[in-house]
């Protein structure tokens, strides 16, 4: 498992939107799992689905993050 932020972000996303997302340049990377982690770290809701699956709790923010269309 990745343990860098955008390794961790990549892995968590689906296959389509992590294809999209590896061929951005490096710092449009960062700034996505950036804002991956900020989700992760401030909703609530996200906490309690990390409780059950850490793995569904990051799927979640990542999908949250390409649908705000910030990717």
């Amino acid at each position: 498992m990745p343990t860098d932020p955008v390794g961790r972000f990549l892995a968590a996303l689906d296959p389509d939107h992590r294809e999209a997302v590896d061929a951005k340049p490096r710092a449009e990377q960062e700034r996505l799992a950036a804002a991956w982690e900020q989700e992760l770290e401030t909703d609530a809701e996200l906490d309690t689905l990390d409780e059950l699956s850490p793995s569904a709790a990051e799927a979640e923010a990542a999908r949250r993050v390409m649908d705000r269309g910030t990717g």
